[in-house]
């Protein structure tokens, strides 16, 4: 068997282990670490590849803003930011048609711009705005679907630590990406919003409101939220700005939101602790996952599967857009049964090179921009999909007397507008791009 057969056999053994329940960091450095062993016939190559791996990997310095994000993320929940922006933006839209659950979509999307991280914003959107849902009359398929929905919008709305990973692993500028994810992100908030006010207008009984509050209660609410207004606006505006890099940017952050804590009272010696546990524990799980994807990308690399790939695609002369239809729908599929980070990992360094060499007509860096924010709005659709669906099944956790099936026939209409969005910003690049002009 030849080194680029070894290559293309290593994609249904990966996929065997995965299915397997194989962690997938732990299945792609069995399959990189074996593969380089066959294709060399010794370990050696395997063992050097090993070391420089490791080290390359864990002294990155660019990586070291996953963990800052992270107990950023952290410190936002201990500070309340989250019951904050859920109660002002209740006031403002909770006694409208669909209010509640348009509220929780809010919600979300202000969690997630100092978050970073779809899962947690699920997770934590969901303890406060679920049993609020429940409360003001939403049945548990439509508001486990809202949430979950709303969570996706943790890694498109920036900053983005799955967008963070992109940016290394494509060598493009981080505070590029998160400008260009910015108008993706507000279209993807005000999309679930539409879905919502459609859904109970089909679905009446769905229409979660609560009783109109006081103009005064409602601005006394919005003055709650300057903390993370505050965060944003230095964090991102200081990225942009060329003040601070990006991981210089997140240190800012998780000091910021940590220091509102404290003031919030929500910061005290043992949940400082375990939020320096809970993000150690979260970060030693992504760079594991990035050791092991580079780990077995290295065999890509040694058996010029990339390379064959692009070569081939080129040659067939296809239009350019109908391959990257052909990649998006790819990921449509798979992200089903794969996390988003792992995703990533595991097909940029496959599918990127071949994107490269078509001409789409603009520049190598807007191509890899724009890419890279139909890749992660197509990978966030996953995490509302099933049978997967993570974000489905952290919030059905918290409900499950709700049954599966209420839950994703639910789901099923903000996939619907998911795909929509997609097709919206493949066929017109400059919704993504116009802010980097």
């Amino acid at each position: 068997m030849s080194g680029l057969e070894a290559g293309f056999w290593s994609f249904p053994v990966l996929l065997t282990l995965i299915f397997l329940r194989m962690p997938i960091g732990l299945a792609m450095f069995i399959v990189g670490v074996g593969g380089l062993t066959f294709v060399t016939g010794g370990t050696g190559m395997a063992l050097a590849r090993l070391k420089s791996e490791t080290y390359t990997t864990f002294s990155n310095y660019a990586l070291s803003i996953v963990p800052m994000f992270l107990l950023m993320g952290q410190f936002a929940t201990l500070g309340g930011m989250s019951q904050a922006l859920f109660r002002a933006a209740e006031g403002f839209l909770g006694h409208r048609r669909g209010g509640v659950a348009m509220a929780a979509v809010g919600a979300c999307a202000g969690f997630g711009a100092i978050c970073g991280s779809s899962l947690a914003t699920a997770a934590t959107m969901g303890q406060v705005a679920l049993p609020e849902l429940r409360r003001n009359g939403c049945p548990g398929g439509f508001a486990t679907a809202t949430l979950a929905a709303g969570g996706t919008l943790g890694i498109l709305i920036p900053p983005s630590i799955v967008l963070v990973i992109y940016a290394i692993l494509t060598e493009q500028n981080i505070a590029k990406l998160f400008l260009a994810a910015l108008v993706p992100g507000i279209l993807a908030a005000l999309t679930y919003v539409a879905v919502i006010a459609i859904y109970v207008r089909v679905h009446p009984e769905a229409d979660g409101t609560r009783a109109p509050i006081p103009v005064a209660a409602r601005f006394r609410g919005l003055l709650d939220v300057w903390p993370v207004l505050l965060v944003f606006i230095v964090v991102i505006g200081g990225i942009y700005g060329g003040v601070f890099t990006p991981t210089e940017g997140a240190a800012v952050g998780a000091f910021g939101t940590g220091l509102i804590a404290l003031l919030k009272g929500g910061l005290t010696w043992r949940t400082l602790v375990t939020s320096f546990q809970v993000t150690a524990r979260s970060t030693a799980m992504i760079f594991f996952i990035v050791l092991g994807a580079g780990i077995y990308n290295g065999f890509l690399a040694l058996t010029q599967v990339p390379q064959s790939l692009t070569g081939f695609v080129v040659a067939q002369d296809v239009s350019p857009s109908v391959v990257m239809a052909a990649i998006l729908l790819f990921y449509l599929v798979f992200g089903c049964v794969m996390d988003s980070l792992s995703m990533i990992l595991l097909t940029v360094p496959v599918f990127f090179p071949v994107i490269s060499g078509l001409d789409f007509g603009m520049s190598g860096e807007d191509m890899a921009i724009w890419f890279g924010i139909l890749v992660l709005i197509v990978v966030e659709v996953g995490l509302i999909t099933p049978p997967v669906g993570m974000n489905l099944f952290i919030i059905n956790g918290m409900d499950p007397e709700t049954p599966m099936p209420d839950i994703y026939r639910a789901v099923a209409w903000f996939v619907m507008a998911d795909v929509l969005r997609v097709i919206l910003l493949f066929a017109f690049p400059a919704i993504t791009l116009f802010l980097l002009r």
